[in-house]
C-alpha cells in the first residue's frame, strides 16, 4: 500500500529527479518545490517545471533570492569562477544555508498541504565537500523543525549513502534511466542532458553513469 502525501525539494537535476522517480512509487500524492534563489542559470527551474509537467505533478515556486544579499558564490554570481574544493576549502560553488532554508520552507509548505515527508536528494557518499549534505545535518534539522514547529515530519534521503553509480542504478531500476539522462540539469553551465563535460557536476555525473553502464554490461556477460 502505498503511503501518504510527500514533498520532492526538486531542482530538475540527476539526484532530485530520481529521487522523484522513487517518491512516486512509494507516495500516494507527490508535490514537488522548487526554490528560485538567483542561480546562475534561469534554465534550471524552467528544467524543474517541464519534468514536473511530464511527470504530472504539482508543481511550485519559492521565491529565495535573499540569499543572494548574504553571500557570494558560484552558483549565485556569474563572475565567479567553478572551482573544487582545495586544502580543506569548501568548493566556489557552496551556498551557505542553502539546504537550512530550503528544508525548512519545504517542511512549511508541506505542513500547509497536510504532507509529512519531505524528499531531499542529499548525498555525503558523492556530497562534493558541502557540510548540509550530511547525513547529521538533516538528522538535526529534522529534530529541530519538528520541535519548532510541533509536528511529525519526516525528511527522506533515499540517496544519503549512494554513489553516482548507484544513483544511476536507482533510476534505472526505476524505470527512469533515459528519462534521468536525457531530461535533467545537472550542469553547472547550464547545458541539459549529458552537460558540458568539463564543470566537476559534469564530470562527477558521467564517471558515475560510466561506471554503472560497465558494470551493467559485466553483469550481463557473466
Amino acid at each position: 500500500m502505498l503511503n501518504e502525501k510527500a514533498v520532492v525539494v526538486f531542482s530538475g537535476g540527476q539526484d532530485s529527479t530520481t529521487c522523484l522517480l522513487w517518491a512516486l512509487k512509494q507516495y500516494k500524492e507527490v508535490y514537488t518545490v522548487t526554490f528560485d534563489y538567483g542561480q546562475r542559470h534561469i534554465e534550471e527551474i524552467i528544467c524543474a517545471e517541464e519534468i514536473a509537467e511530464k511527470l504530472q505533478v504539482p508543481f511550485k515556486i519559492l521565491d529565495m533570492k535573499l540569499i543572494n544579499q548574504l553571500s557570494a558564490n558560484a552558483l549565485t554570481r556569474s563572475d565567479i569562477a567553478v572551482t573544487e574544493g582545495t586544502d580543506g576549502e569548501l568548493p566556489s560553488t557552496f551556498v551557505p544555508g542553502r539546504n537550512h532554508l530550503f528544508l525548512s520552507f519545504a517542511a512549511i509548505y508541506a505542513q500547509s498541504i497536510g504532507a509529512r515527508h519531505i524528499i531531499t536528494g542529499v548525498c555525503e557518499t558523492d556530497f562534493s565537500g558541502y557540510p548540509d549534505c550530511r547525513d547529521v545535518f538533516i538528522k538535526a534539522l529534522n529534530v529541530s523543525i519538528n520541535l519548532a514547529m510541533d509536528t511529525s515530519l519526516e525528511f527522506q534521503t533515499p540517496l544519503m549513502w549512494l554513489n553516482k553509480a548507484e544513483t544511476w542504478k536507482m533510476a534505472d531500476e526505476l524505470g527512469g534511466l533515459d528519462f534521468v539522462r536525457t531530461h535533467t540539469l545537472t550542469c553547472y553551465e547550464g547545458v541539459r542532458g549529458d552537460g558540458c563535460g568539463k564543470c566537476p557536476s559534469c564530470v562527477l555525473r558521467q564517471n558515475g553513469l560510466n561506471t554503472y553502464l560497465q558494470e551493467k554490461q559485466g553483469s550481463v556477460t557473466k
